[in-house]
């Protein structure tokens, strides 16, 4: 089979390919960006008479601040959880349905289901089962002599708020661990059987390294997933309490900012959060991808 290749005589036409999209990400990414940057500096008004230049200043009142240093405790522990929950569980779900060869067909939409629920809805269904006056698992626990109340409890929440958030983002892995599976050729399953290898030495030499691109692709889309797309079901589920224990680098941003119209410090937070996010994927591509077989 040939490979036909289209040469262009100038560079308008692919300029005007590529225009749209470099207009989007200009538009949706490196605009606001600037913008964040940029109001990072300054000290807003919060009735919006004005501004004035601070330079540094905001980001030295943030890394002075105990409440801040405090939120960057709660997002490395909801991070880590949340990630690992996530892909631990997909992965399990992924290898049980693999292995049922004619009726994984029928589990798989059940499972994939939750990824079409809003991080808002997914956060109210885990605040009814655990609350403490009329949830279901909260009264089970209960039963079981646990006494369960994560509208005072910190701990207690941010438990809550992990596997809400982990809940929502099994079903993205699931999807890719399966079709990862499904992509590592049976004669090499077949062949470690005949050896005599059973099925946790199989998925422990030949599954999981053939699997390692995929793992390492949802473990980057993971981590960011957990720092900047869970503040629907952290709002929805806690609002950040009792107290700050449920309070991440996100959402204190978007409280400093829109509830306390504190401008500047909630650009600087923006900043902040997006460098730290920066920093951990070149230090997964520099370091972890060394471990990936491809």
């Amino acid at each position: 089979m040939t490979e036909k290749r289209v040469v262009f005589r100038g560079w308008l036409l692919p300029a005007a390919f590529l225009l749209p999209q470099l207009a989007i990400t200009v538009v949706f990414f490196f605009w606001p960006a600037a913008q964040a940057v940029r109001q990072s500096l300054f000290r807003e008004d919060a009735f919006g008479f004005g501004s004035r230049f601070v330079g540094m200043e905001n980001f030295e009142r943030l890394f002075a601040s105990s409440h801040y240093l405090a939120s960057f405790q709660v997002t490395i522990v909801f991070a880590l959880a949340t990630t690992a929950l996530a892909m631990g569980t997909a992965l399990v779900l992924a290898i049980a349905v693999d292995r049922l060869a004619k009726r994984g067909a029928a589990y798989t939409p059940l499972i994939v289901w939750p990824y079409a629920v809003a991080p808002a809805i997914a956060g109210v269904l885990w605040w009814f089962l655990f609350n403490p006056s009329v949830g279901v698992v909260a009264y089970m626990l209960h039963a079981l002599g646990i006494g369960w109340n994560h509208l005072l409890d910190g701990n207690q929440a941010l438990i809550l708020v992990i596997v809400a958030a982990a809940w929502k983002q099994i079903s993205y892995n699931f999807i890719f661990f399966l079709a990862g599976l499904q992509a590592i050729p049976r004669s090499l399953i077949e062949a470690a059987a005949i050896d005599g290898a059973g099925p946790f030495k199989r998925t422990l030499t030949i599954v999981l390294p053939l699997l390692s691109p995929t793992t390492f692709f949802l473990l980057v889309v993971n981590i960011v997933y957990a720092f900047f797309d869970t503040f629907g079901v952290i709002h929805a589920t806690t609002s950040g309490g009792p107290g700050q224990s449920t309070t991440t680098l996100v959402y204190k941003a978007w409280a400093d900012g829109f509830l306390g119209q504190n401008f500047g410090a909630s650009a600087a937070q923006s900043v902040v959060l997006t460098a730290i996010v920066l920093a951990l994927t070149v230090i997964q591509f520099r370091f972890v991808e060394r471990r990936v077989h491809y």
